[in-house]
């Protein structure tokens, strides 16, 4: 995969894939700690011990449609790529959280990319289904989104109305915009 949003919405979609209704995509870019942090945090169907020591390998895979696992593997290698840490903790019936951990500068560190459009995508899919949480700070600067909040504030109008889609990209551009993080 080309950049880090691409492996962020695979690993999301795995989440939807496990039954979660509430999904959390927290990063951090600490510049002055030259460490970027992404966390990805769900209420799925969590894993067993068994399958969590597995997770990695990318001949492993829970779906019965096809016989690789690439997901958690290729981000894993990534990760990895540019100095970095993954830790997954899993509990069946809770859920899973994926932490990683990377060198923000190193050379082999790959792009964000465009989370905005892979926000909108989340959304504009499963946004009526399941709550978004976005959190994203560069340094002290965060900014966060809700779309359990957002969902509530809209009176009935789905989230995933065009012009509430709009809206939100819009709204999205300019959060990023304020913490100067590409998103084209």
């Amino acid at each position: 995969m080309q950049d880090l949003s691409l492996h962020i919405l695979d690993l999301v979609e795995n989440s939807i894939d496990a039954g979660a209704t509430k999904i959390e995509i927290l990063i951090d870019e600490d510049v002055k700690k030259n460490l970027l942090k992404i966390t990805i945090k769900d209420n799925g169907k969590g894993m067993d011990k068994r399958t969590l020591k597995k997770v990695l390998d990318p001949f492993y895979t829970t779906k019965t449609v096809r016989r690789v696992g690439l997901g958690l593997s290729l981000f894993a290698q990534s990760v990895r790529e540019a100095e970095g840490t993954i830790q997954i903790k899993s509990k069946k019936g809770k859920g899973t959280v994926v932490d990683a951990k990377m060198i923000y500068n190193h050379i082999d560190r790959k792009p964000l990319g465009n989370m905005c459009d892979t926000l909108i995508a989340l959304i504009g899919t499963k946004g009526d289904e399941i709550d978004f949480v976005y959190e994203h700070c560069k340094d002290s600067v965060c900014f966060r989104i809700d779309t359990k909040e957002i969902k509530e504030s809209l009176d009935g109008v789905p989230i995933n109305n065009p012009l509430v889609l709009k809206f939100l990209k819009d709204k999205l551009k300019a959060e990023f915009k304020k913490i100067r993080v590409g998103y084209e």
